[in-house]
């Protein structure tokens, strides 16, 4: 039914000559342009298929980026060392990690504890994942980390393995970024 009506407007608009305006007309080459850049597209994807020793070699370094762990952790972000020292002296008197976390000036997680949730280390700037990465679960960084950002104080809630989609899951989506790359340098 929608295609008849769409058909009927067509042969309307035709009839009046709006095919002939500046503005249709420009239009129309910016539609024609698309349907060509999508048929070539589709073409250079259809005779270029990635072989599957490559996707295997791109899935592989992509794992290896993203690490085989990640980290739940907290933290709190102040400017000055010597507000992070504070804040460890009153984590060994046994202050609680979340309350102290309001003062942070990490203004995504201070509400939430301190609580940065699960990531890889390589998600962080590398002060802060060294130091991430060399706790042990439970614990917290007993000498301020600085970073760009200011002093952080770091707390370890667990680790777990990283959970990685299996190669056939992810075989189309690395397939077609690989094919748009190699689409772009030709």
């Amino acid at each position: 039914k929608r295609a008849k009506c769409n058909t009927f407007a067509t042969v309307k608009a035709t009839r009046k000559g709006l095919q002939k305006t500046p503005e249709v007309q420009a239009q129309l080459e910016l539609v024609r342009q698309n349907v060509l850049l999508n048929a070539y597209r589709e073409d250079y994807m259809k005779n270029n298929p990635v072989p599957d020793a490559q996707l295997k070699a791109e899935y592989e370094k992509i794992r290896a980026e993203v690490g085989d762990k990640e980290y739940k952790a907290r933290h709190i972000l102040v400017e000055k060392e010597d507000e992070a020292k504070l804040i460890i002296v009153n984590l060994k008197k046994g202050q609680k990690f979340e309350d102290l976390a309001k003062q942070s000036k990490d203004p995504g997680s201070k509400d939430r504890g301190g609580d940065l949730d699960w990531n890889s280390p390589k998600s962080y700037v590398k002060p802060f994942s060294d130091a991430l990465t060399k706790l042990d679960k439970g614990k917290y960084t007993e000498v301020p980390v600085q970073t760009q950002f200011g002093y952080h104080v770091i707390l370890l809630e667990d680790v777990r393995p990283t959970k990685f989609p299996p190669f056939e899951e992810v075989k189309p989506q690395l397939a077609e970024r690989l094919q748009a790359q190699a689409l772009e340098k030709s």
